[in-house]
């Protein structure tokens, strides 16, 4: 059991409050130490006119009152790392008179309460000794026999009510110690679902709008260098950059729905494989040169479906931007057990037009979401060009 209660001191530092912390019992406020003491002192000043009352010609009645007056001195010590010296010298006393009863059998209960069981127990056999002492040298109330059992059972009460009250101290300070780092993780886990939430809805911002506004901005900037386009090509332009401008506010309803939502499970729809085509086909409507190629008619899960999908959008959104008029080409293979999203472009990573530019957080976001499916992803320079090259596994 000590060995026991060590490791939930270790674990839950709260519970070493309910024992002797260095050697001593946590001192109470000084009008409990008081009361306690005034308690003590009327017990003893009752034991010791009762020892009075029935004088042993043997002892001087000084040597009661000396007892008296020592038992009370001890009594403070209780409360100090000489707590259990305070009381074995007690239990002592108790050998020479009955004046020092009352504070024996005090310190046995206080010993009991604030220390481990070895010293308690030793301190509870001297003070049963004492008491058994003093009835074989001085007249008691009661037969010996009789005198002896009630000795041993109230010492073995007094340790018991003790050790039950340190134990049960132990246990309510361990729970509540549990339940202040249990509400302390509750509060972690849920600013880590506050965050991951964020994050997660950041990504698919970015992943939506940047895409459908770095659209816009090509076809206002084919608009604004081709002032001289036939007019069917400029209603078109326009077209197209009003079809923009409604997809971008209909994804920024959603996402500000969501913001404000008591608890956000989705963000609409999900895209699949089935809608990399519309991508090309809006690229390519911006004057982009798309090329695209599907191989395999496998049909992953959901979450990979999307991951690809999402790929295919950060590589075409990353060559508008850094790489306008290169020609473009995107491959998704689709296997059994694997995608892999391949982005390719001819073009020299000049920076781009600075209208187009991004949060630099689009590679990072596609990072995480390939990653948390067990994938890979892999962006830098090919000769010519630049390349997106994406694998995510799936079962």
């Amino acid at each position: 059991m000590a060995a026991s209660s060590r490791e939930d001191d270790a674990r839950f530092p709260g519970a070493a409050g309910a024992r002797a912390t260095d050697g001593a019992p946590p001192r109470p406020p000084g009008w409990v130490l008081a009361v306690a003491w005034a308690a003590v002192a009327t017990l003893t000043a009752l034991a010791t006119a009762a020892v009075l009352a029935a004088p042993d010609p043997r002892v001087p009645a000084a040597v009661d009152v000396l007892v008296a007056v020592a038992a009370l001195a001890l009594v403070p010590l209780l409360w100090t790392r000489h707590a259990v010296a305070a009381a074995l010298m007690l239990a002592a006393l108790t050998a020479v008179s009955g004046a020092a009863t009352p504070a024996a059998t005090g310190a046995v209960l206080v010993v009991a309460r604030w220390f481990p069981v070895r010293p308690a127990l030793a301190v509870a056999l001297a003070g049963t000794a004492g008491h058994a002492i003093q009835a074989l040298w001085r007249p008691v109330g009661l037969p010996l026999g009789w005198w002896l059992v009630c000795d041993v059972a109230v010492h073995a009460a007094l340790l018991g009510w003790g050790a039950y009250g340190q134990e049960r101290a132990v246990v309510l300070a361990t729970l509540r110690e549990r339940a202040r780092r249990a509400e302390a993780e509750q509060e972690q886990r849920v600013a880590e679902a506050r965050v991951a939430e964020r994050t997660r809805i950041a990504r698919e911002m970015h992943d939506t709008l940047a895409h459908r506004l770095s659209l816009l901005a090509a076809t206002a900037g084919a608009l604004e260098y081709r002032p001289d386009a036939p007019p069917e090509q400029l209603a078109e332009a326009a077209g197209r950059v009003r079809a923009g401008v409604s997809g971008a506010l209909d994804d920024l309803r959603t996402v500000v729905g969501l913001l404000r939502a008591t608890a956000p499970d989705d963000l609409g729809p999900l895209p699949t494989l089935d809608d990399v085509p519309r991508l090309v086909a809006e690229a390519a409507g911006a004057g982009a040169d798309v090329g695209y190629e599907r191989r395999g008619d496998a049909a992953p899960p959901p979450a990979v479906a999307v991951a690809a999908y999402r790929a295919v959008q950060e590589g075409l959104t990353n060559a508008r931007r850094h790489a306008p008029g290169a020609a473009v080409r995107v491959v998704v293979d689709v296997r059994p057990g694997e995608v892999r999203v391949v982005v390719t472009d001819d073009g020299g990573r000049s920076g781009g037009d600075p209208a187009l530019a991004g949060t630099g957080t689009g590679l990072i976001g596609l990072r995480e979401r390939v990653s948390l499916l067990g994938g890979s992803l892999d962006a830098g320079p090919r000769h010519p060009g630049y390349a997106l090259d994406v694998r995510i596994p799936w079962r």
